[in-house]
């Protein structure tokens, strides 16, 4: 049973992106400033719509994006060209700090985001979206604006599952159903009330997303829940209803590969609340089969997680002048 604390949050912090329009967001800015960030690896064919929407809706016709980036992790199509063209600013992952040794992962590239932006709200949308529309990012800053004592305001939407033959409207986050709901309602379960918990849009304040690690690979959205949640408190994090999201979808192999990932994440984290105390040391590698002519062959993955700092300790240890936005 859902927690009554939880139901509660869920009435007073869960909105829907019709209460957002832009103009209600842009009259609630003020001097806030907003930075959009788009990490991206090969998406070509879709990255640019998306920055071409954000730019002509929300920077045009609504000045209410003060900075809109792409980060273009290890593309080998043209990403990166597509991306400039449509307007973004374009910067290359292993260009960021490279004084420290890459990574790999699409938390790498959202964590890099912070040292080459530099808006008070920092909002993350995924590249890969087939059915973008710009209240995606006004759904997501609107709360944030309208609420001070909000830090991280998280998206949930229906995700359809199309396949060749098949279309299912609600069988999109296979992998948030299988694992990272279970692993919350287990383990955080003031944390059960979020619809989408690997969704890839989420915005947050500067001040907190600097304070926290991110993981470097696909735990990345688990670990920014969980340590937000113990950094700032759940009543201080929000939802928003955006609908509908279409995207590519990855094989069931795929998928298994990331759910690794994501447990090697949430175990990490139980271990750091003292949820669970290890005695012995656990394996982070995940075999899996393909069949074959001659019968089954085995494949073996390292899902083990890296993970970055919290991005104030770095800069803070580096020296380095932070890029600063011009106030309005």
């Amino acid at each position: 049973m859902m927690p009554t604390r939880t139901r509660q949050w869920l009435a007073n912090r869960m909105s829907s992106h019709l209460d957002w329009p832009a103009s209600r967001a842009l009259a609630l800015k003020g001097d806030t400033t907003i930075s959009v960030v788009l990490p991206a690896r090969d998406e070509q064919e879709t990255v640019g719509s998306i920055v071409s929407a954000i730019r002509e809706a929300l920077v045009e016709r609504v000045p209410l994006v003060d900075e809109l980036v792409v980060i273009d992790s290890r593309s080998a199509d043209d990403t990166a060209k597509v991306a400039a063209r449509a307007g973004a600013t374009v910067h290359h992952q292993d260009d960021i700090l490279s004084h420290l040794p890459g990574l790999w992962g699409k938390g790498e590239a959202l964590w890099k985001s912070l040292a080459v932006t530099s808006g008070d709200v920092v909002v993350f949308v995924d590249s890969d979206i087939r059915n973008f529309g710009p209240h995606f990012v006004t759904g997501l800053v609107g709360p944030l604006l309208a609420d001070p004592e909000l830090v991280y305001v998280k998206g949930c939407y229906s995700r359809p599952l199309r396949e060749a033959d098949s279309f299912s409207p609600f069988d999109g986050g296979r992998v948030t159903e299988l694992l990272a709901r279970p692993l919350l309602n287990m383990c955080w379960p003031e944390l059960s009330g979020f619809v989408q918990p690997l969704a890839g849009e989420y915005a947050g304040r500067r001040t907190a997303l600097e304070a926290v690690p991110f993981v470097c690979g696909y735990g990345v959205e688990f670990a920014l829940l969980v340590d937000l949640a113990e950094l700032v408190g759940v009543d201080r994090m929000a939802q928003v209803d955006l609908g509908c999201r279409e995207h590519s979808h990855q094989s069931t192999a795929a998928l298994g590969r990331m759910a690794g990932q994501i447990l090697d994440t949430a175990w990490s984290r139980m271990h750091r609340q003292g949820i669970v105390v290890p005695e012995r040391p656990f394996s982070r590698g995940i075999t899996q089969f393909v069949q074959t002519a001659d019968g089954y062959e085995s494949l073996d993955w390292d899902v083990e997680v890296s993970e970055r700092p919290p991005m104030r300790e770095v800069l803070a240890g580096s020296g380095a002048p932070r890029p600063r936005l011009p106030r309005s």
